[in-house]
C-alpha cells in the first residue's frame, strides 16, 4: 500500500446482513405504499440521517458553504442540505414504487402521467443525438432520481452501458443490481471498466457515466468556481471515438414531485493543438453543464459526497 493512501476498512458480515434486510423491507413496503406516503417515510428517514450522522451532514453543510457561501445564508444552507438527504431516501424508494410504470405495453403513456414535460421532445432530442452520432457519453451528476436514467434510456430506444460504482456490502449490492439491471441495460463496475466502454462506443452504443465524484485519479477543474478533481474520462473517449458528451438529469419539480428532464446540447470535440487543453476544456464544459443543473434544483443534489476532497501525495493526472 502506498504512503497517504487510506485503506477502507470493510464492514463486518453482520453488519452488511441487517443493512441488507432493512432496505429489502424498505423497498418491499414502497411498492405497497402511496406515493405520497412514500415521500413523507423519505422525509422523515432523511431528517434522521441528518440529525444522527454528524460527519455527513458537516460535508453536505460544507460543501454547500462551498458552492453557495456568497449567495445563501447559513439557515437557507441547512434547509437545503436536509431536503437533500430526503431526496437521498426518496430516489430509491420510488424505483421500488415506479417499476411497473416501467413494463407492459403502454410505458410511455405510464410516464407521461409522472411528468410535467413534453416527453416526445426530450426523447427525440437524445435519441436524435444518439443516432447522429452513432452513441453518445452521456453524463448525469447525482441529482433528482439518476437511478431512473437506464430505465429512460430503454424506453427511448438507446443501448447503453452504465458505470456504476459498487458499494461496500455484498448484499446491497447484490440487490441494486437486480433493480438496475431490470431496465435491460448492461451495468458494469467501475474498476476496469474502460475496455468496455471503448468496445460500446465502437459498436455504436451509448454509455453512462456518473463523473461528479471526487477520485484520486481525477484532474482539477473548476466546479461551482473551486478547482474539484473530475474524472478525464468522458473527455477522453470524446476525443479517442469523436462522440459527443451530453449531460442528462431527472428531476422533481414542486409541490407536484413531477418529472422534468433535461438533455444538454452536446459537448462536442474540437481541433486541437494540445490533447491536454482538450481534455481540460472538455471536462471544465462538462462540469459547467451540470453545475448549471445543480443550481437549478439544489436540494436535489447529493451534497452528502466529499465533492472538494483532497488526497495526500496526489501526482496529478495529466501533469
Amino acid at each position: 500500500m502506498k504512503r497517504g493512501r487510506k485503506t477502507r476498512r470493510k464492514k463486518g458480515e453482520a453488519t452488511q446482513i441487517l443493512e441488507y434486510v432493512g432496505a429489502a423491507l424498505l423497498l418491499l413496503f414502497a411498492q405497497a405504499l402511496p406515493l405520497r406516503v412514500i415521500r413523507i417515510v423519505s422525509s422523515l428517514l432523511g431528517k434522521l440521517l441528518f440529525l444522527l450522522v454528524a460527519k455527513r451532514r458537516t460535508i453536505a453543510t460544507e460543501n454547500l458553504r462551498n458552492a453557495f457561501g456568497a449567495e445563501k445564508g447559513e439557515r437557507e444552507l441547512r434547509e437545503i442540505a436536509e431536503k437533500s438527504f430526503m431526496s437521498f431516501f426518496l430516489t430509491f424508494l420510488e424505483i421500488a414504487k415506479f417499476r411497473r410504470l416501467f413494463s407492459g405495453d403502454r410505458v410511455i403513456e405510464n410516464m407521461k402521467k409522472v411528468s410535467s414535460q413534453d416527453l416526445e421532445v426530450l426523447f427525440q432530442k437524445a435519441k436524435g443525438l444518439h443516432d447522429e452520432s452513432n452513441g453518445c457519453i452521456f453524463v448525469t451528476p447525482h441529482i433528482g432520481n439518476w437511478e431512473l436514467l437506464p430505465q429512460v434510456s430503454a424506453v427511448v430506444g438507446i443501448p447503453l452501458v452504465v458505470v456504476v460504482r459498487p458499494l461496500d456490502n455484498r448484499y446491497l449490492e447484490r440487490l441494486v443490481y437486480k433493480n438496475r439491471s431490470d431496465s435491460g441495460q448492461v451495468i458494469i463496475p467501475k474498476k476496469n471498466a474502460l475496455f468496455v466502454l471503448q468496445k460500446t462506443l465502437q459498436q455504436g452504443k451509448s454509455i453512462g457515466l456518473l463523473p461528479d465524484q471526487s477520485t484520486m485519479q481525477g484532474i482539477s477543474v473548476d466546479f461551482f468556481g473551486r478547482k474539484a478533481t473530475t474524472t478525464p474520462v468522458p473527455a477522453m473517449l470524446s476525443i479517442l471515438y469523436r462522440r459527443p458528451i451530453v449531460v442528462v438529469a431527472c428531476c422533481r419539480s414542486f409541490p407536484t414531485y413531477r418529472f422534468e428532464g433535461v438533455v444538454s446540447d452536446p459537448i462536442y470535440p474540437g481541433e486541437y493543438r494540445s490533447e491536454k487543453e482538450e481534455i481540460f476544456r472538455l471536462t471544465g464544459e462538462m462540469n459547467r453543464k451540470m453545475e448549471a443543473i445543480i443550481r437549478s434544483y439544489p436540494d436535489q443534489y447529493l451534497w452528502m459526497h466529499n465533492r472538494w476532497k483532497t488526497y495526500k501525495n496526489k501526482k496529478g493526472m495529466l501533469a
